[in-house]
Protein backbone atom coordinates (compact mmCIF):
# COMPACT_ATOMS: atom_id res chain seq x y z
CA UNK A 1 0.00 0.00 0.00
CA UNK A 2 1.14 3.55 -0.84
CA UNK A 3 0.42 6.71 1.12
CA UNK A 4 1.13 10.41 0.69
CA UNK A 5 3.33 12.04 3.35
CA UNK A 6 3.60 15.75 4.02
CA UNK A 7 6.84 15.83 6.05
CA UNK A 8 6.52 19.43 7.16
CA UNK A 9 8.83 21.81 8.96
CA UNK A 10 6.22 22.59 11.62
CA UNK A 11 3.59 19.85 11.20
CA UNK A 12 3.42 16.53 9.36
CA UNK A 13 0.47 14.60 7.97
CA UNK A 14 -0.26 11.51 5.88
CA UNK A 15 -3.19 10.23 3.83
CA UNK A 16 -4.28 7.58 1.35
CA UNK A 17 -7.04 7.07 -1.20
CA UNK A 18 -9.21 4.21 0.08
CA UNK A 19 -11.96 2.98 -2.28
CA UNK A 20 -11.81 6.28 -4.12
CA UNK A 21 -12.08 8.41 -0.98
CA UNK A 22 -9.42 10.51 0.73
CA UNK A 23 -8.62 9.04 4.15
CA UNK A 24 -6.33 10.90 6.53
CA UNK A 25 -4.01 9.05 8.86
CA UNK A 26 -4.96 9.90 12.43
CA UNK A 27 -2.32 10.46 15.08
CA UNK A 28 -4.33 9.97 18.22
CA UNK A 29 -7.27 12.33 17.81
CA UNK A 30 -5.44 14.64 15.38
CA UNK A 31 -5.04 14.62 11.59
CA UNK A 32 -1.47 15.93 11.83
CA UNK A 33 1.27 16.19 14.42
CA UNK A 34 3.99 18.68 15.27
CA UNK A 35 7.20 17.63 13.54
CA UNK A 36 9.11 17.07 16.74
CA UNK A 37 10.62 13.99 18.33
CA UNK A 38 11.88 13.51 21.88
CA UNK A 39 14.41 10.91 22.94
CA UNK A 40 14.75 10.24 26.68
CA UNK A 41 18.50 9.75 26.14
CA UNK A 42 20.78 12.46 24.80
CA UNK A 43 21.69 12.45 21.13
CA UNK A 44 25.49 12.98 21.01
CA UNK A 45 26.71 16.56 20.67
CA UNK A 46 30.06 17.04 18.84
CA UNK A 47 30.71 20.06 21.07
CA UNK A 48 30.93 17.77 24.11
CA UNK A 49 34.26 16.32 22.92
CA UNK A 50 37.09 16.81 25.42
CA UNK A 51 40.58 15.29 25.55
CA UNK A 52 40.59 12.91 28.52
CA UNK A 53 43.90 11.30 29.58
CA UNK A 54 42.87 8.17 27.67
CA UNK A 55 42.09 10.12 24.50
CA UNK A 56 45.32 12.13 24.91
CA UNK A 57 47.26 8.84 24.99
CA UNK A 58 45.46 7.74 21.80
CA UNK A 59 46.36 11.06 20.19
CA UNK A 60 50.05 10.71 21.08
CA UNK A 61 50.06 7.16 19.69
CA UNK A 62 48.49 8.43 16.47
CA UNK A 63 51.14 11.18 16.17
CA UNK A 64 53.98 8.68 16.73
CA UNK A 65 52.54 6.43 14.06
CA UNK A 66 52.23 9.36 11.64
CA UNK A 67 55.87 10.32 12.26
CA UNK A 68 56.97 6.77 11.55
CA UNK A 69 55.00 6.79 8.31
CA UNK A 70 56.65 10.07 7.32
CA UNK A 71 60.12 8.62 7.97
CA UNK A 72 59.33 5.63 5.76
CA UNK A 73 57.98 7.93 3.03
CA UNK A 74 61.10 10.13 3.29
CA UNK A 75 63.37 7.09 2.89
CA UNK A 76 61.40 5.94 -0.14
CA UNK A 77 61.50 9.43 -1.65
CA UNK A 78 65.28 9.64 -1.13
CA UNK A 79 65.73 6.33 -2.92
CA UNK A 80 63.87 7.82 -5.90
CA UNK A 81 65.73 11.14 -5.59
CA UNK A 82 62.46 12.91 -4.80
CA UNK A 83 61.76 15.65 -2.25
CA UNK A 84 60.22 14.17 0.94
CA UNK A 85 56.79 15.18 2.25
CA UNK A 86 57.19 17.20 5.46
CA UNK A 87 54.67 17.98 8.20
CA UNK A 88 55.08 20.15 11.28
CA UNK A 89 54.30 18.85 14.77
CA UNK A 90 51.34 21.23 14.85
CA UNK A 91 49.94 19.79 11.61
CA UNK A 92 50.40 16.23 12.86
CA UNK A 93 48.64 17.05 16.11
CA UNK A 94 45.78 18.80 14.31
CA UNK A 95 45.29 15.84 11.95
CA UNK A 96 45.49 13.39 14.82
CA UNK A 97 43.00 15.36 16.86
CA UNK A 98 40.58 15.29 13.93
CA UNK A 99 40.86 11.48 13.73
CA UNK A 100 40.44 10.99 17.51
CA UNK A 101 37.45 13.32 17.59
CA UNK A 102 35.80 11.47 14.69
CA UNK A 103 36.35 8.10 16.37
CA UNK A 104 34.93 9.48 19.63
CA UNK A 105 31.84 10.80 17.83
CA UNK A 106 31.30 7.46 16.06
CA UNK A 107 31.44 5.66 19.40
CA UNK A 108 29.03 8.16 20.98
CA UNK A 109 26.66 7.78 18.02
CA UNK A 110 26.77 3.98 18.28
CA UNK A 111 26.03 4.16 22.00
CA UNK A 112 23.21 6.67 21.47
CA UNK A 113 21.77 4.67 18.58
CA UNK A 114 21.76 1.58 20.73
CA UNK A 115 19.99 3.38 23.55
CA UNK A 116 17.33 5.13 21.47
CA UNK A 117 16.86 2.54 18.75
CA UNK A 118 13.81 1.19 20.56
CA UNK A 119 10.92 2.83 18.71
CA UNK A 120 8.76 2.73 21.82
CA UNK A 121 11.08 5.13 23.67
CA UNK A 122 10.50 8.06 21.32
CA UNK A 123 7.69 10.60 21.69
CA UNK A 124 6.27 12.62 18.80
CA UNK A 125 4.38 15.86 18.25
CA UNK A 126 3.03 17.78 21.22
CA UNK A 127 3.78 14.77 23.45
CA UNK A 128 7.45 15.17 22.48
CA UNK A 129 7.48 18.81 23.60
CA UNK A 130 5.61 18.01 26.84
CA UNK A 131 7.86 15.04 27.58
CA UNK A 132 10.95 17.17 27.10
CA UNK A 133 9.70 20.00 29.32
CA UNK A 134 8.57 17.63 32.06
CA UNK A 135 11.57 15.29 32.05
CA UNK A 136 14.43 17.64 32.86
CA UNK A 137 16.64 15.66 30.46
CA UNK A 138 16.84 13.96 27.10
CA UNK A 139 16.81 15.63 23.72
CA UNK A 140 14.03 17.38 21.81
CA UNK A 141 14.45 17.90 18.07
CA UNK A 142 11.95 20.29 16.49
CA UNK A 143 11.64 20.95 12.75
CA UNK A 144 14.46 18.58 11.68
CA UNK A 145 13.53 19.25 8.05
CA UNK A 146 14.97 22.75 8.39
CA UNK A 147 18.46 21.21 8.81
CA UNK A 148 18.41 18.75 5.88
CA UNK A 149 19.90 21.22 3.40
CA UNK A 150 22.78 22.54 5.53
CA UNK A 151 26.40 21.46 5.53
CA UNK A 152 26.59 18.64 8.07
CA UNK A 153 29.47 16.86 9.72
CA UNK A 154 29.24 13.15 8.72
CA UNK A 155 28.42 12.12 12.27
CA UNK A 156 25.83 14.87 12.69
CA UNK A 157 24.30 13.73 9.40
CA UNK A 158 23.93 10.23 10.85
CA UNK A 159 22.03 11.67 13.80
CA UNK A 160 19.74 13.70 11.51
CA UNK A 161 19.00 10.60 9.39
CA UNK A 162 18.28 8.71 12.60
CA UNK A 163 15.75 11.36 13.68
CA UNK A 164 14.04 11.46 10.26
CA UNK A 165 13.87 7.65 10.32
CA UNK A 166 11.98 7.67 13.61
CA UNK A 167 9.46 10.21 12.31
CA UNK A 168 8.84 8.32 9.06
CA UNK A 169 8.60 5.01 10.93
CA UNK A 170 6.05 6.59 13.26
CA UNK A 171 3.98 7.60 10.23
CA UNK A 172 4.33 4.22 8.48
CA UNK A 173 3.41 2.13 11.52
CA UNK A 174 0.50 4.40 12.45
CA UNK A 175 -0.88 4.18 8.89
CA UNK A 176 -0.36 0.40 8.73
CA UNK A 177 -2.28 -0.07 11.97
CA UNK A 178 -5.14 2.23 10.88
CA UNK A 179 -5.52 0.68 7.40
CA UNK A 180 -4.96 -2.89 8.53
CA UNK A 181 -2.31 -3.60 5.90
CA UNK A 182 1.45 -3.03 5.69
CA UNK A 183 2.34 0.34 4.19
CA UNK A 184 5.45 -0.06 2.04
CA UNK A 185 5.32 2.82 -0.45
CA UNK A 186 4.99 6.58 -0.21
CA UNK A 187 4.98 9.81 -2.16
CA UNK A 188 6.71 12.38 0.03
CA UNK A 189 6.27 16.10 -0.50
CA UNK A 190 9.32 18.31 -0.94
CA UNK A 191 9.70 22.10 -1.24
CA UNK A 192 10.91 23.66 -4.46
CA UNK A 193 13.94 24.86 -2.49
CA UNK A 194 14.98 23.42 0.85
CA UNK A 195 16.46 25.74 3.45
CA UNK A 196 20.12 25.41 2.58
CA UNK A 197 23.62 26.78 3.00
CA UNK A 198 24.80 24.97 -0.14
CA UNK A 199 22.42 26.07 -2.89
CA UNK A 200 21.18 23.29 -5.18
CA UNK A 201 23.53 20.81 -3.49
CA UNK A 202 21.61 21.36 -0.26
CA UNK A 203 18.34 20.26 -1.84
CA UNK A 204 20.07 17.19 -3.27
CA UNK A 205 21.42 16.33 0.17
CA UNK A 206 17.98 16.82 1.73
CA UNK A 207 16.43 14.35 -0.72
CA UNK A 208 19.22 11.85 -0.01
CA UNK A 209 18.56 12.14 3.73
CA UNK A 210 14.82 11.59 3.25
CA UNK A 211 15.38 8.65 0.89
CA UNK A 212 17.87 7.02 3.27
CA UNK A 213 15.60 7.58 6.27
CA UNK A 214 12.53 6.22 4.43
CA UNK A 215 14.39 3.03 3.52
CA UNK A 216 15.48 2.55 7.13
CA UNK A 217 11.89 3.20 8.26
CA UNK A 218 10.61 0.29 6.18
CA UNK A 219 9.47 1.92 2.92
CA UNK A 220 10.38 -0.19 -0.11
CA UNK A 221 9.42 2.46 -2.66
CA UNK A 222 9.56 6.23 -2.27
CA UNK A 223 8.89 9.00 -4.77
CA UNK A 224 8.99 12.76 -4.28
CA UNK A 225 6.58 15.44 -5.47
CA UNK A 226 7.08 19.17 -5.08
CA UNK A 227 4.62 20.50 -2.52
CA UNK A 228 2.99 23.17 -4.72
CA UNK A 229 2.48 20.49 -7.39
CA UNK A 230 0.69 18.38 -4.76
CA UNK A 231 -1.47 21.35 -3.79
CA UNK A 232 -2.14 21.95 -7.48
CA UNK A 233 -3.32 18.36 -7.89
CA UNK A 234 -5.79 18.89 -5.04
CA UNK A 235 -7.06 22.16 -6.58
CA UNK A 236 -7.14 20.57 -10.05
CA UNK A 237 -9.85 18.13 -8.96
CA UNK A 238 -12.20 21.02 -8.13
CA UNK A 239 -11.94 22.78 -11.53
CA UNK A 240 -14.36 21.79 -14.27
CA UNK A 241 -12.86 24.08 -16.91
CA UNK A 242 -9.19 24.20 -17.89
CA UNK A 243 -7.34 27.28 -16.60
CA UNK A 244 -3.95 28.67 -15.71
CA UNK A 245 -3.51 29.11 -11.95
CA UNK A 246 -0.84 30.23 -9.56
CA UNK A 247 -0.29 27.94 -6.56
CA UNK A 248 1.17 29.69 -3.50
CA UNK A 249 2.08 27.23 -0.73
CA UNK A 250 3.39 28.95 2.43
CA UNK A 251 4.47 26.37 4.98
CA UNK A 252 6.45 26.41 8.18
CA UNK A 253 9.89 26.45 6.58
CA UNK A 254 9.49 27.33 2.91
CA UNK A 255 7.29 29.26 0.49
CA UNK A 256 6.73 27.61 -2.89
CA UNK A 257 4.99 29.05 -5.94
CA UNK A 258 3.96 27.15 -9.09
CA UNK A 259 2.39 28.25 -12.37
CA UNK A 260 0.13 25.41 -13.43
CA UNK A 261 -2.44 24.45 -16.04
CA UNK A 262 -5.30 22.81 -14.16
CA UNK A 263 -8.88 21.57 -14.47
CA UNK A 264 -10.82 19.67 -17.06
CA UNK A 265 -10.11 16.09 -18.07
CA UNK A 266 -6.42 16.52 -18.87
CA UNK A 267 -3.79 15.90 -16.21
CA UNK A 268 -2.44 18.91 -14.32
CA UNK A 269 0.65 20.46 -15.87
CA UNK A 270 3.23 22.41 -13.84
CA UNK A 271 4.89 24.94 -16.12
CA UNK A 272 7.29 26.62 -13.70
CA UNK A 273 8.26 26.83 -10.02
CA UNK A 274 9.69 29.52 -7.75
CA UNK A 275 10.87 29.10 -4.17
CA UNK A 276 11.63 31.17 -1.07
CA UNK A 277 13.38 29.31 1.80
CA UNK A 278 11.32 31.16 4.42
CA UNK A 279 8.05 30.37 6.16
CA UNK A 280 6.09 30.32 9.39
CA UNK A 281 9.05 29.56 11.64
CA UNK A 282 10.60 32.83 10.44
CA UNK A 283 7.48 34.66 11.65
CA UNK A 284 7.91 33.08 15.10
CA UNK A 285 11.57 34.12 15.20
CA UNK A 286 10.57 37.63 14.11
CA UNK A 287 8.01 37.94 16.91
CA UNK A 288 10.52 36.62 19.43
CA UNK A 289 13.21 39.10 18.36
CA UNK A 290 10.85 42.08 18.18
CA UNK A 291 8.72 41.62 21.31
CA UNK A 292 10.51 39.15 23.61
CA UNK A 293 14.26 39.59 23.24
CA UNK A 294 14.31 43.28 24.35
CA UNK A 295 13.34 41.98 27.81
CA UNK A 296 16.55 39.94 27.70
CA UNK A 297 18.70 42.89 26.68
CA UNK A 298 18.48 43.01 22.89
CA UNK A 299 19.55 46.50 21.71
CA UNK A 300 20.26 47.40 25.36
CA UNK A 301 23.29 45.42 26.56
CA UNK A 302 26.53 44.73 24.72
CA UNK A 303 25.61 41.22 23.58
CA UNK A 304 26.05 40.45 19.86
CA UNK A 305 22.74 40.48 17.95
CA UNK A 306 23.36 37.04 16.48
CA UNK A 307 23.17 35.48 19.96
CA UNK A 308 19.56 36.61 20.31
CA UNK A 309 18.84 35.09 16.89
CA UNK A 310 20.45 31.84 18.04
CA UNK A 311 18.29 31.82 21.17
CA UNK A 312 15.12 32.36 19.11
CA UNK A 313 15.96 29.68 16.50
CA UNK A 314 14.70 26.57 18.29
CA UNK A 315 14.50 24.73 14.96
CA UNK A 316 18.28 25.04 14.46
CA UNK A 317 20.29 22.74 16.75
CA UNK A 318 23.73 24.25 16.00
CA UNK A 319 22.43 27.76 16.80
CA UNK A 320 20.83 26.54 20.01
CA UNK A 321 24.09 24.93 21.08
CA UNK A 322 26.01 28.11 20.34
CA UNK A 323 23.61 30.11 22.51
CA UNK A 324 23.91 27.69 25.42
CA UNK A 325 27.73 27.92 25.29
CA UNK A 326 27.75 31.67 25.95
CA UNK A 327 28.75 33.13 29.32
CA UNK A 328 26.45 35.93 30.51
CA UNK A 329 27.75 36.25 34.08
CA UNK A 330 29.24 39.68 33.36
CA UNK A 331 26.05 41.03 31.77
CA UNK A 332 24.37 43.49 34.13
CA UNK A 333 21.11 42.64 35.90
CA UNK A 334 18.34 42.08 35.11
CA UNK A 335 19.46 40.99 31.63
CA UNK A 336 22.33 38.69 32.60
CA UNK A 337 20.21 36.57 34.98
CA UNK A 338 17.41 36.45 32.40
CA UNK A 339 19.77 35.26 29.65
CA UNK A 340 21.18 32.60 31.97
CA UNK A 341 17.63 31.49 32.77
CA UNK A 342 16.95 31.21 29.04
CA UNK A 343 19.92 28.86 28.78
CA UNK A 344 18.25 26.38 31.14
CA UNK A 345 16.84 23.17 29.69
CA UNK A 346 13.56 23.76 27.84
CA UNK A 347 13.55 27.54 28.28
CA UNK A 348 14.07 28.44 24.60
CA UNK A 349 11.32 25.96 23.69
CA UNK A 350 8.94 27.66 26.15
CA UNK A 351 9.89 31.06 24.76
CA UNK A 352 9.22 29.89 21.21
CA UNK A 353 5.83 28.52 22.26
CA UNK A 354 5.01 31.92 23.77
CA UNK A 355 6.10 33.72 20.59
CA UNK A 356 4.09 31.36 18.36
CA UNK A 357 1.01 31.77 20.57
CA UNK A 358 1.45 35.56 20.47
CA UNK A 359 1.60 35.46 16.66
CA UNK A 360 -1.60 33.41 16.50
CA UNK A 361 -3.50 35.50 19.05
CA UNK A 362 -2.57 38.86 17.49
CA UNK A 363 -3.95 37.67 14.18
CA UNK A 364 -7.44 38.00 15.69
CA UNK A 365 -7.12 40.37 18.69
CA UNK A 366 -5.46 43.75 19.21
CA UNK A 367 -3.46 42.96 22.36
CA UNK A 368 -1.95 39.88 23.99
CA UNK A 369 -0.02 39.31 27.22
CA UNK A 370 2.55 36.48 27.34
CA UNK A 371 3.75 35.38 30.76
CA UNK A 372 7.45 34.50 31.11
CA UNK A 373 7.50 33.20 34.68
CA UNK A 374 9.94 30.45 33.69
CA UNK A 375 12.55 33.18 33.15
CA UNK A 376 11.71 35.52 36.01
CA UNK A 377 8.72 35.86 38.39
CA UNK A 378 6.13 38.36 37.12
CA UNK A 379 8.02 38.89 33.84
CA UNK A 380 5.65 39.29 30.87
CA UNK A 381 5.44 40.64 27.34
CA UNK A 382 2.57 42.93 26.35
CA UNK A 383 2.34 42.89 22.56
CA UNK A 384 -0.05 44.60 20.16
CA UNK A 385 -1.19 44.08 16.58
CA UNK A 386 1.25 46.81 15.56
CA UNK A 387 4.07 44.80 17.17
CA UNK A 388 3.06 41.75 15.13
CA UNK A 389 2.94 43.77 11.92
CA UNK A 390 6.44 45.14 12.58
CA UNK A 391 7.82 41.71 13.52
CA UNK A 392 6.60 39.90 10.39
CA UNK A 393 7.18 42.72 7.91
CA UNK A 394 10.65 41.39 6.87
CA UNK A 395 9.06 38.09 5.81
CA UNK A 396 6.13 39.82 4.09
CA UNK A 397 8.57 42.04 2.18
CA UNK A 398 10.49 38.97 0.98
CA UNK A 399 7.22 37.28 0.01
CA UNK A 400 6.18 40.39 -1.92
CA UNK A 401 9.50 40.49 -3.79
CA UNK A 402 9.18 36.81 -4.68
CA UNK A 403 5.64 37.25 -5.99
CA UNK A 404 6.80 40.36 -7.87
CA UNK A 405 9.40 38.22 -9.61
CA UNK A 406 6.73 35.63 -10.40
CA UNK A 407 4.44 38.27 -11.88
CA UNK A 408 7.24 39.70 -14.00
CA UNK A 409 8.18 36.24 -15.28
CA UNK A 410 4.64 35.40 -16.47
CA UNK A 411 3.62 36.16 -20.04
CA UNK A 412 -0.01 36.50 -18.95
CA UNK A 413 -1.77 36.66 -15.61
CA UNK A 414 -3.38 33.43 -14.36
CA UNK A 415 -7.11 33.01 -13.86
CA UNK A 416 -6.75 32.46 -10.10
CA UNK A 417 -4.30 32.36 -7.22
CA UNK A 418 -4.67 29.28 -5.00
CA UNK A 419 -3.29 29.93 -1.49
CA UNK A 420 -2.47 27.05 0.84
CA UNK A 421 -0.05 25.99 3.58
CA UNK A 422 -0.20 26.45 7.35
CA UNK A 423 1.12 30.02 7.29
CA UNK A 424 -1.60 31.04 4.83
CA UNK A 425 -3.93 31.30 7.86
CA UNK A 426 -2.34 34.65 8.71
CA UNK A 427 -4.58 37.59 7.68
CA UNK A 428 -1.46 39.65 6.98
CA UNK A 429 -0.09 36.96 4.66
CA UNK A 430 -3.41 36.67 2.81
CA UNK A 431 -3.58 40.44 2.38
CA UNK A 432 -0.03 40.67 1.05
CA UNK A 433 -0.60 37.89 -1.50
CA UNK A 434 -3.83 39.54 -2.65
CA UNK A 435 -2.09 42.92 -2.97
CA UNK A 436 0.42 41.37 -5.40
CA UNK A 437 -2.42 40.16 -7.68
CA UNK A 438 -5.33 42.54 -6.93
CA UNK A 439 -7.17 41.80 -10.19
CA UNK A 440 -7.18 38.02 -9.75
CA UNK A 441 -9.51 35.93 -7.53
CA UNK A 442 -7.74 34.54 -4.43
CA UNK A 443 -8.89 30.99 -3.67
CA UNK A 444 -8.20 29.66 -0.17
CA UNK A 445 -7.24 26.01 0.10
CA UNK A 446 -7.08 23.91 3.25
CA UNK A 447 -4.11 25.42 5.12
CA UNK A 448 -3.11 22.16 6.79
CA UNK A 449 -4.19 19.32 4.53
CA UNK A 450 -4.23 20.62 0.97
CA UNK A 451 -0.73 19.34 0.19
CA UNK A 452 -1.16 15.92 1.78
CA UNK A 453 -4.44 15.45 -0.13
CA UNK A 454 -2.60 15.90 -3.41
CA UNK A 455 0.20 13.59 -2.28
CA UNK A 456 -2.39 10.91 -1.47
CA UNK A 457 -3.79 11.21 -4.99
CA UNK A 458 -0.29 10.89 -6.44
CA UNK A 459 0.38 7.86 -4.23
CA UNK A 460 -2.85 6.18 -5.39
CA UNK A 461 -1.73 6.57 -9.00
CA UNK A 462 1.63 4.89 -8.34
CA UNK A 463 2.02 1.78 -10.52
CA UNK A 464 2.34 -0.48 -7.47
CA UNK A 465 -0.22 1.28 -5.27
Amino acid sequence: MHIGIDFGTSYSAAAAIIQGQLTLVRFGEAEQFRTAVYFPELVPDPNDFELTPELEAQLEAHIRSARADLRQQAAAAAARSQAPVTRTDEELRRDGLRVIRRQWMEEQTRNASGSVASFQHALFGEEAVEGYLESGGGNLIESPKSMFGYRLDPQVRKVIVHIATHILEHIRLTASKQFGTPVRGAVIGRPVEFRSSMGAAGSEQAIEILREAAAAAGFDEVNFLEEPAAAAMHYHKSLVERQHALIVDIGGGTTDVSHAELGGKAAPHIARNWGLPKGGTDLDVGVSLHSFMPLLGKDIVRVPQHQFVEAASVHNLPKQREFRKQNYRLVAAPYGPRLRALQELGATTRLNQAAERTKIMLSSVQEHRAELHFIEPRLAVDATRDDLDAAIEPFLAQLERTLGTVRADLNALPASVFLTGGTSRSPQVKARVQSCFPEIPLVHGDPSLGVVSGLAVAASESPRA
